[in-house]
């Protein structure tokens, strides 16, 4: 497998998780959304959106991270990456999709640099902005998992909603968003942040 890979990419941070966590072999190709190659024909013959990460099958192309997720737990079942009951698969999905579609595209690369390009607004504004979002996020997830005993999301090993918390957080802490107030949050980082999957899929070891 080859995955089009950006280092500080969420989605494609999700998306190495996964395969670390599979324990599956795959090839790494860099695309530099900094230098535009994701706009290039070259790439959007790949992914017409121009939005990493992709992952080439061997058999196709298959964008969105989650999507990928999935292919890959249902190709390749252990570790499950999702719960065993409908119910459980659900609730995970949902903590899953309130970071991936509600606070991480407000606050991806392309849209803050039309902040700052097309809207003109400043670098203190644009911080101002992905904190909001970020905040906005992240307050309800903590209180959702605040009282759980588990060391994840959701029981004791890492799942999907995991997956896509912990490349959040990574970039929270890269625009200075201050995290006491997600104790919770900080903790199921920690407990991911300790397992070799998580560590090889950082965006410092790539």
């Amino acid at each position: 497998m080859k995955l089009y890979d950006y280092i500080r990419s969420s989605a494609a941070y999700r998306v190495r998780i996964a395969l670390h966590l599979k324990g599956l072999a795959y090839q790494a190709s860099p695309v530099s959304l900094l230098d535009g190659v994701q706009l290039g024909d070259a790439y959007r013959a790949l992914n017409p959106t121009g939005l990493v990460p992709s992952l080439d099958t061997g058999e196709g192309i298959i964008s969105q991270s989650l999507a990928i997720i999935e292919y890959l737990d249902e190709c390749y079942p252990e570790p499950a990456l999702l719960p065993g009951t409908p119910l459980a698969r659900a609730r995970v999905r949902a903590l899953a999709l309130q970071i991936a579609c509600d606070i991480h595209p407000l606050n991806n690369l392309r849209v803050l640099k039309y902040l700052t390009g097309e809207l003109g607004i400043s670098e203190a504004q644009k911080t101002s902005w992905y904190h909001h979002w970020l905040r906005q996020g992240l307050a309800p997830l903590e209180q959702q998992l605040s009282d759980s005993d588990s060391s994840f999301c959701w029981g004791e090993s890492p799942t999907l909603a995991d997956i896509c918390l912990v490349p959040q957080l990574y970039n929270a802490r890269r625009f200075k968003l201050d995290l006491t107030p997600y104790p919770k949050l900080t903790a199921i980082e920690q407990a991911c942040n300790r397992l070799d999957a998580f560590n090889q899929a950082h965006p410092d070891r790539q």
